[in-house]
């Protein structure tokens, strides 16, 4: 795991926590001033709502209680973990820039591509002017790395 995706957790579950707790706490106060709960939808999916927080909330805790944080920056002469990089592809001369994170952290329509991606393993290890083959359902990709950074 990365920092920033070590910070974004303690964010999420600091968000959960406190403001969300004390919505959904709102939420079902009000459904309880309305009347019998055998029949109350609203109160219903409260609590369901409720559950699913604090389900999430376990989630992120047993996260960040097995966390491996890496704390050293990813080499610069080869791709890994944490790397930006810059790629062509050869077929139709789109370039893109990704940073290599860890599943959990990946958000591709933002430039980060999980580690465990087809992708990612193609790269991982290659080099600035190295070409790598990337499979992929339509037949093989050729991507140039272009640049790290």
């Amino acid at each position: 795991m990365t920092a920033e995706g070590l910070a974004a957790l303690k964010a999420e579950l600091e968000q959960l926590e406190t403001v969300s707790r004390r919505e959904i706490a709102e939420r079902i106060k009000t459904a309880r001033e309305w009347g019998d709960l055998k029949e109350n939808a609203e109160y219903h999916d409260a609590k369901n709502s409720q559950a699913h927080l604090e389900t999430r909330i376990a989630t992120l805790r047993e996260k960040l209680l097995r966390a491996d944080v890496q704390d050293s920056t990813p080499p610069s002469d080869v791709v890994a973990l944490g790397s930006r990089v810059k790629v062509k592809d050869e077929a139709s001369g789109r370039e893109d820039v990704f940073v290599l994170v860890p599943a959990f952290e990946a958000k591709p329509s933002d430039g980060k591509l999980s580690y465990e991606s087809p992708l990612a393993q193609a790269l991982a290890g290659a080099k600035a002017g190295d070409t790598v083959k990337v499979p992929t359902p339509r037949g093989e990709r050729r991507l140039a790395v272009l640049s790290l950074g």
